[in-house]
């Protein structure tokens, strides 16, 4: 593009304003640069001239003019320079795709956000996308949710389901696994007898099925049209916290949906055997002492809390010491608190199997009461108890 450059101070000076207005982003620069310059060079005479007795009013005032008009000039053509340059740079923001983001962490948060964003307006997702999230295809497209969203939501929950770091969790389609690591030749090395029972009517081997549960994180419009790292922080956090709780729902429930049977710790289904005992403390060391040798090494004690307070509110008889001392102190096995075991449960948890199928899929719902747009995965989970002769459960039955 043409453009006029001036020669001479005085022809900057008699430019028309409307001139600045057509010029590049580099000519508004290089206009702010030749009019800060001159404008200094006008602020030095002005100063000589105020300070030249010989120098006429006329001329100082005529001088003082220059400076007005040039400073004026300058704040314009700045105020048009700094307004172009953002425009620019919130067009070639929106424009940026995926590949122009070098940071892999910053990539994926706009891939998640770009995901959640399609599936609440029913929108495609792009293939970019899906690639940045560690998608394949493998998947067969729409209603696959990407691998990389996946395992944070179902492999990395929040702390809120207690068995998380104890119970294996997989995500493998059609699991199936040996109900022991290892086996040998000889059968009869099984020692202990309710296991090689079980494995007598149980079989082997454990197969997962599928079990299909849904989880909806309520997302305002506030949120859609807010930062990535809002969003997909905000969205993560929900699905976390709805995958944990559905986790503890089904392990400790007392009694279990129909389908959901053989996922309680307490159903009749998996037969855990029940030690008791006329008080809790003492069903707990009866368990702990009645599991195998096998199992007792890595046992853990899951209970609640009030359980717990139960205990050392009897045993301490009004000292304070047991109230400093670490629960695996008290008990002799290292404790999980869970709210939710509404009977204590010993045992060897490597033995408890969360898998997850990888047949997720993602939609959108309406709250019409609220307004709430739901961010919706629907997803496909087991929880299996390989072995029910690894755990037992302590109950409290008073005396006759």
């Amino acid at each position: 593009m043409k453009t006029y450059k001036p020669k001479t101070f005085k022809a900057l000076l008699t430019l028309p304003i409307q001139f600045f207005g057509g010029q590049t982003l580099f000519e508004l620069k290089q206009s702010i640069a030749t009019l800060g310059q001159q404008l200094q060079k006008v602020e030095g005479e002005l100063s000589q001239k105020a300070m030249d007795p010989s120098a006429s009013l006329e001329d100082i005032q005529a001088s003082q003019k220059s400076k007005q008009d040039l400073q004026a000039r300058f704040d314009i053509v700045k105020q048009q320079h700094d307004q172009l340059e953002a425009e620019q740079k919130a067009k070639l923001a929106s424009n940026k795709g995926l590949g122009a983001i070098e940071d892999p962490e910053q990539k994926v948060v706009a891939a998640k956000a770009s995901l959640i964003r399609s599936a609440m307006r029913g929108k495609a997702l792009d293939g970019d996308v899906r690639a940045a999230l560690g998608d394949d295809a493998a998947s067969g497209g729409g209603k696959f949710l990407p691998k990389t969203v996946s395992q944070d939501v179902i492999l990395a929950p929040l702390a809120k389901n207690p068995l998380r770091g104890n119970s294996a969790v997989t995500q493998i389609t059609n699991l199936e696994l040996p109900r022991l690591a290892f086996t040998l030749d000889d059968d009869d090395f099984i020692a202990d007898m309710a296991t090689a029972k079980e494995l007598k009517a149980k079989g082997d081997t454990v197969a997962f099925t599928r079990n299909k549960f849904k989880v909806f994180a309520g997302v305002s419009e506030t949120v859609i049209n807010g930062s990535d790292a809002n969003l997909v922080s905000h969205v993560e956090n929900a699905l976390k916290s709805g995958v944990a709780a559905k986790e503890k729902k089904v392990a400790f429930a007392a009694t279990p949906k129909s389908g959901e049977e053989h996922m309680s710790f307490y159903s009749t289904e998996n037969a855990i055997v029940k030690v008791t005992a006329d008080s809790k403390y003492k069903a707990i060391k009866d368990a702990i002492a009645d599991l195998h040798e096998d199992y007792r090494d890595n046992a853990k004690i899951v209970m609640s809390y009030k359980d717990y307070s139960d205990i050392i509110e009897v045993l301490a008889n009004g000292s304070a010491t047991l109230y400093t001392a670490q629960p695996e102190q008290v008990l002799g096995k290292p404790v999980i608190f869970a709210d939710s075991a509404s009977k204590p449960i010993v045992g060897d948890f490597s033995y408890s199997h969360f898998n997850y199928d990888i047949g997720e899929t993602f939609e959108r719902d309406k709250d019409i009461k609220t307004g709430i747009e739901q961010f919706v995965v629907t997803a496909y989970f087991d929880h299996r108890i390989k072995l029910a002769s690894a755990f037992r459960i302590a109950d409290v039955v008073a005396k006759p």
